[in-house]
């Protein structure tokens, strides 16, 4: 019987070859949707899951009490690794790890003509316990040993083979940094996974830290650091509450009270899904946008389901007679009903094949725009066919049952006399409510895409309060010989008359790198109550990033604190309203840092949109000068980039160049709204396309219905745009009516998700218009085919009955 109803269907699918094909496609984009997005989630959810007790490891951050509210960093003091062994020796595990900046790492000593140098990101400190807490795979080496000594380091098998050639030659060697300091490789990891937040490429040992910038801070409990991490391992008996609740006292038995923040414990579990703390990938999945994106796929599905059943519904009428037939020879309702649910079997099975093959080959673009390395052997084979089973037997009874109880309760005879009207086949007030669903839907995906890339857009383009268009940022080396090299490298380049302007400083006008400080203003006993965003830099800075000023002046050139520029948001919250009363007043930064304000600039955003402007304090400090900004004419790029290259490369010949455009960096401070913005402008339109399939196969239903009332409507007179019109009017009052419904849900949830940005787009009703214009474009234009291929039938033939 089996065998027998696999045969029919498969008889009937190629003689509606269309139907078919239509329906294939539909549900096969939908399924192929539900399947990437389902390996998205997997991807992202299974982050540092494969360490064992990750359940029961922590990250120490830091909690700092803002005006604005509570605010995190993943960083901590330097001593507070040791201070936690001590204080808490019940701690199973505690490490201390530390991200160091871009490194110039070459291999072999200075002496050696032959050797090579590399520009890496990823150089970490670690202690030997960080390796014990966390399951990275040792190729040669051990930890304990490999990681205990000052000047030592183990690095990753792509490091090995990049460096030596093969990884098994790497073991004694050695490796400088910076053309200072020299590291013996006594281990080589295994490739740490793609699913971990910790991007580990070369791990020196954290005793090496005594011999760095850092040394002069590794007793010191004022400042955190944002790259310095602690992790622990809490034993089975201490509940995690207990241990919050403990590191409240240890931060005050430890910090000044002056300044004051408490340590915060938060688990492994919730690093990567965490913007608020970050991570050593600078990449976060919020379980926000997790949800979102399981919702859309939701979405999806639903739409090609639905749109299967107006197909079906309205492919049943054309084989009633078939039915009829069979209920003649006996058939039962069951027998049919299965008869057709094995047809949605079928085509259900074809379409889960295209989408897997839809799916395979959608994964390189899925990488790039999330910016991830997701593979099929990214999830295990044996999950994904799970769940790719459980979809197809869901979405066969999701779309099969309706219609196929619809087609067996035919009534033979009428079946037969070729008299099946709308109400024999479930009627049109349930395809028009399919419909409205689909539409629905669509709306609410093109509204929020349509929200999401103009937010993004504003992003882009929105003035931040200084020049970022032109901007070269170009990183210069930090030792003491390199510094005595700058002004010789402005002069250089300033000699070609396509850069406008050099200036040297710590880091840019808006940066993700951010040092905060209080101070004490005009001979105060007291810190301020807040922190400002200390920016390092010449007094050309000023000029080069077009900066106005509200008040006086640029502080004088020097290599140290010669005097200090604050913003306005400053001075508003000293309680200064009139900027020039600001002059002359005193700052004075640790104690030891004294000078006075010599100017007032204008606000500007020293961090992204998302954040409102804070308060900024700049001067100058030769010695933390680590980035050129140089400035280039319009038009002028190319050439200047070369001629740039050039010169810094004959001028630090032991280092390697990089560089970054300032515009480009800022951009990726929006790396998750852009990755939101092409999620949703790709699903927005696999709705529509998926809807319009739907809406064909309303009109389908429709002509075939009607069509005895178009041939009475030609033979009284009606012209082909009359009878267009009759169709595409009801497809209009559908989509109008479904606008009214998705339009109100998509306000509110477009309105309260702008409200995590200080700085946002209005929602106006251009968005909406939009919306409803271009839906309407796209269904007329769906519509239009079937309803010129019904308009123009011979009433002659669709008034016979016989």
């Amino acid at each position: 019987m089996i065998r027998n109803y696999i045969k029919v269907a498969l008889r009937n699918l190629r003689r509606n070859k269309m139907y078919a094909a239509l329906n294939v496609a539909g549900l096969g984009i939908g399924i192929a949707c539900g399947l990437l997005i389902f390996m998205i989630i997997k991807y992202e959810t299974s982050f540092d899951n494969f360490h064992r007790n990750s359940k029961q490891i922590y990250r120490i951050g830091t909690s700092f009490k803002g005006e604005s509210g509570m605010w995190y960093s993943a960083g901590v003091c330097f001593p507070a690794a040791e201070a936690l062994r001590m204080d808490f020796p019940q701690l199973e595990k505690v490490a201390g790890i530390f991200k160091r900046g871009q490194t110039i790492v070459s291999t072999g000593d200075a002496a050696d003509a032959q050797r090579k140098k590399f520009n890496e990101t990823n150089v970490y400190f670690a202690e030997p316990s960080f390796f014990e807490m966390f399951n990275f795979n040792w190729l040669a080496g051990k930890p304990q040993t490999a990681l205990a000594e000052p000047g030592s380091i183990a690095i990753t098998r792509e490091i090995a083979e990049k460096y030596f050639g093969n990884w098994k030659f790497a073991m004694g060697q050695t490796l400088t940094f910076n053309n200072k300091d020299i590291y013996k490789i006594n281990g080589v990891i295994e490739d740490v996974p793609v699913n971990t937040d910790f991007p580990l490429e070369l791990v020196a040992s954290y005793a090496s830290l005594k011999n760095t910038g850092v040394s002069g801070n590794l007793n010191d409990w004022v400042s955190t650091y944002g790259s310095a991490s602690v992790f622990v391992r809490l034993p089975e008996s201490m509940t995690p509450e207990k241990f919050s609740k403990d590191l409240v006292s240890f931060s005050k038995r430890h910090k000044p009270a002056e300044y004051l923040n408490i340590l915060v414990a938060q688990p492994l579990a919730d690093i990567h899904f965490n913007s608020d703390f970050g991570n050593f990938n600078n990449r976060t999945f919020s379980k926000s946008l997790i949800t979102a994106i399981t919702l859309i796929g939701i979405f999806l599905i639903v739409i090609a389901c639905v749109n299967f059943i107006n197909l079906s519904t309205a492919q049943a009428v054309n084989r009633s007679k078939e039915v009829g037939v069979r209920k003649v020879m006996g058939s039962s309702r069951k027998q049919l009903a299965f008869q057709f649910i094995s047809e949605t079997a079928i085509i259900t099975v074809f379409a889960a094949l295209l989408a897997v093959i839809l799916a395979i080959n959608s994964l390189p673009l899925i990488n790039i725009l999330l910016e991830i390395k997701l593979s099929i052997a990214s999830i295990p084979l044996s999950l994904l066919l799970t769940f790719l089973v459980g979809l197809i037997i869901l979405v066969t009874l999701f779309s099969g049952v309706y219609p196929a109880l619809i087609v067996s309760r035919f009534n033979p005879i009428t079946a037969l006399k070729n008299t099946m009207n709308a109400k024999a086949v479930g009627g049109l007030s349930l395809r028009r409510t399919l419909v409205i669903l689909q539409f629905a839907i669509a709306h609410l995906l093109i509204i929020a895409t349509l929200v999401v890339v103009g937010q993004t857009d504003y992003f882009h383009t929105a003035s931040m309060g200084f020049t970022k268009a032109a901007i070269l940022n170009v990183p210069v080396p930090d030792d003491s010989i390199s510094r005595t090299k700058l002004q010789f490298l402005r002069n250089e380049f300033l000699k070609n008359p396509d850069i406008q302007g050099v200036a040297f400083s710590y880091n840019s006008p808006a940066d993700n790198d951010t040092w905060n400080s209080d101070f004490r203003f005009d001979h105060a006993t007291k810190s301020t109550n807040f922190s400002a965003t200390l920016k390092w830099a010449e007094p050309d800075f000023f000029k080069v990033y077009n900066m106005e000023f509200v008040a006086a002046r640029p502080y004088a050139a020097s290599d140290t604190v010669a005097g200090y520029v604050v913003n306005e948001t400053l001075l508003k919250k000293l309680g200064i309203r009139d900027p020039n009363l600001a002059i002359g007043k005193e700052i004075n930064l640790w104690g030891e840092r004294k000078a006075n304000i010599t100017g007032v600039v204008k606000d500007f955003n020293s961090t992204s949109l998302r954040e409102p402007i804070g308060p900024v304090l700049m001067g100058a400090w030769k010695d933390l000068y680590q980035l050129a900004s140089v400035h280039i004419s319009p038009g002028k790029t190319k050439e200047a980039m070369d001629f740039i290259e050039n010169t810094w490369n004959k001028t630090f010949p032991d280092y390697v160049y990089r560089y970054e455009f300032l515009d480009k960096k800022i951009d990726g401070f929006y790396r998750q709204e852009n990755q939101l913005s092409s999620l949703y402008k790709l699903f927005a339109g696999i709705a529509i396309f998926i809807s319009c399939l739907g809406l064909y196969g309303l009109v389908s239903f429709m002509a075939v219905q009607r069509v005895k009332e178009v041939g009475i409507r030609k033979v009284l007179g009606a012209s082909v745009g009359n009878i267009i019109y009759l169709f595409c009017r009801e497809l209009t009052i559908l989509i109008l009516v479904a606008f009214a419904i998705a339009a109100p849900v998509a306000w509110y949830f477009m309105h309260n998700w702008l409200q995590d940005f200080s700085y946002r787009i209005p929602l106006s009703a251009s968005i909406f218009l939009v919306s409803i214009a271009g839906s309407l474009a796209i269904a007329w234009i769906t519509v239009g085919y079937r309803s010129i291929k019904a308009a123009i039938i011979n009433p002659v033939k669709s008034l016979r009955t016989e």
